[in-house]
């Protein structure tokens, strides 16, 4: 668990507050769709008894799933999308040459602040060296997340972990006073040693041990969707290997910049990082 957080709660309420307490008693039961800066929009692109279309938010591929009988696009929303009007531009089928378009409304969020107090410099003040590193991981993880694999996908997701939700996605983050990218991913904070499994079927693209992640496992579940689990303690799953959903990858740690055990969960479309709070689905 984060410690010595401060958070400005701009928007949270006390029940909402109570919604983010025990992740496996939380009352979430399937995706829930968001069109701001970090959360999910949907597009219906016509019957599911059509062929399957292709479709783009700019320049990117958008997943595309079957869904109460039409083909719905899943469009992922960066934190650094401004609001306003944006398009979404598809294909009904593979031979077709001319796109269709959609008009997609991007409402404004504002998200609370969190302040991290961190004992270990590095972590908020890299030499010359780490930032070498640093740069050569990012461009290796740009690299992954651009992976796109033609399959159907499940977006109704399991919790990887049993624990409490310590940090929400999309906090205005400060490090020592610092201010920092914004937290891309969920925090759940649970005892170091604790089982981490997939949320969803999907192939291991990575892992490793990276500087600000600490030891990483990276999960694509098809379409553009990509898991990326942080911080952890042991990894069991290997590169290459096929899961399934409550396949174990491996176990809670604190590994990287942390300041506690506990698992950070980044979960990208088209390759932006969303909310994954939107696609969890209701403990048993």
């Amino acid at each position: 668990m984060i410690k010595h957080q401060n958070f400005r709660l701009i928007s949270f309420t006390f029940s909402a507050l109570l919604c983010y307490s025990i992740s496996g008693l939380l009352p979430v039961s399937a995706f829930t769709e968001s069109s701001v800066p970090g959360g999910v929009t949907i597009v219906d692109l016509g019957l599911a008894s059509e062929p399957q279309p292709q479709a783009r938010f700019g320049s990117k591929k958008i997943m595309v799933i079957q869904r109460d009988g039409k083909w719905k696009g899943l469009v992922g929303l960066s934190l650094k999308t401004l609001p306003g009007d944006y398009i979404v531009s598809y294909k009904t089928g593979k031979t077709s040459k001319s796109d269709n378009e959609i008009a997609v409304k991007v409402l404004p969020k504002t998200y609370p602040e969190q302040r991290i107090k961190m004992k270990q410099k590095k972590y908020v003040s890299p030499d010359k060296e780490q930032l070498a590193r640093i740069k050569k991981e990012k461009v290796h993880m740009g690299k992954l997340f651009k992976i796109w694999r033609d399959t159907d996908v499940s977006i109704d997701l399991d919790w990887p972990v049993k624990g409490l939700v310590s940090s929400p996605f999309g906090l205005k983050r400060f490090f020592n006073d610092q201010p920092r990218n914004p937290h891309s991913g969920l925090d759940i904070a649970a005892p170091e040693g604790t089982d981490i499994v997939l949320p969803s079927d999907g192939n291991i693209i990575d892992t490793g041990d990276y500087y600000f992640n600490g030891n990483t496992v990276f999960v694509d579940h098809g379409q553009g969707m990509i898991s990326m689990f942080n911080h952890m303690s042991k990894i069991t799953a290997k590169t290459g290997d096929k899961l399934k959903r409550g396949d174990k990858i491996g176990e809670v740690g604190k590994t990287g910049r942390v300041t506690g055990p506990h698992l950070h969960w980044s979960l990208n479309l088209n390759q932006t990082r969303v909310d994954p709070m939107l696609f969890l689905s209701e403990k048993e």
